[in-house]
């Protein structure tokens, strides 16, 4: 036989044909929206390709512009552009409105920039899967933290039933401007009234980067929290982090933060390549191996 084959999906290589999304972030080698995405075109067989882009702040709009006028499908945003992203939208759906910030963008035939936020889906979602009776939004919840990522986890919060919600952050101002955003049923406590704010509380999410592998752990006694309650990390590396270990010893549900980024994962991907993707047991080990070795 002469000739070579031009690729797709008899041979798990993209043809000339192929749908391309990827990845924008500075840096941006640290993502693992490489190895998500990438598992699902080879599960589905789907001739595409998903490419990490490291975009410096100073080009992102230029290259943002010209992978859209090339033919990308769209991208996946992550720091430090997600507002970037945002304000460079022709539409917007409301979570990215109210969030200012957009993590998921899809490239129409015409040009147009579409940005969504699918952060508070994806807690909402991991949430759901990993522990069902927390999803039911019963009683207070907690949040540490004011940033993009907790803001959309409160979003995530409210969406399930979840009332109040306390958020406590180092920086009291982010704390009031997060609570002032999202609206009635957001209270703010002080950073050094944290352990306090557990009382009574039914979920506790840590939406910091404190006890991340590399930052310092996050200091929070756990006496006050409910036996009952729930406790998440949106950390993922390492996936048992300090705070998890010790919710367990008190016999609270604990969930780590890998559910959130697979689960943030599948409205672009849906939107880009066409299909509804699995999240499953053989994704996580995929995406994280390194992580469920440790």
């Amino acid at each position: 036989m002469t000739g070579t084959h031009d690729g797709g999906p008899m041979t798990g290589l993209p043809s000339g044909k192929a749908v391309v999304a990827g990845v924008a972030g500075w840096p941006v080698g640290h993502s693992r929206s490489p190895r998500l995405h990438g598992h699902w075109l080879q599960r589905y067989g789907i001739d595409g390709l998903y490419a990490p882009f490291p975009i410096a702040p100073e080009n992102f709009e230029t290259a943002v512009r010209g992978l859209a006028a090339a033919g990308l499908a769209g991208l996946n945003v992550t720091v430090p552009h997600k507002a970037a992203a945002c304000a460079l939208c022709d539409r917007l759906d409301d979570t990215a409105r109210r969030l200012a910030a957009a993590n998921t963008l899809v490239f129409g035939p015409d040009g147009a920039i579409e940005g969504r936020n699918t952060d508070a889906y994806g807690f909402a979602e991991a949430l759901k899967a990993a522990a069902p009776e927390a999803a039911a939004g019963r009683g207070p919840a907690v949040v540490l933290g004011a940033g993009g990522a907790a803001r959309a986890v409160v979003l995530a919060l409210q969406s399930l039933g979840y009332s109040p919600v306390r958020i406590a952050n180092r920086t009291a101002a982010h704390a009031e401007a997060a609570a002032s955003a999202l609206g009635p049923g957001v209270e703010t406590v002080p950073w050094e009234e944290r352990a306090a704010a557990l009382a009574g509380a039914a979920l506790l999410v840590n939406a910091t980067s404190l006890g991340m592998t590399g930052r310092p752990a996050l200091d929070l006694p756990l006496a006050d929290l409910p036996p009952e309650a729930t406790a998440c990390d949106i950390v993922y590396a390492p996936l048992e982090t300090p705070l998890l270990a010790a919710a367990r010893r008190r016999g609270c549900r604990a969930v780590d933060g890998l559910g959130m980024l697979l689960h943030q994962g599948r409205p672009g991907f849906r939107a880009w390549f066409g299909v509804d993707p699995a999240v499953d047991d053989d994704l996580r080990r995929a995406v994280a191996g390194d992580l469920l070795a440790a």
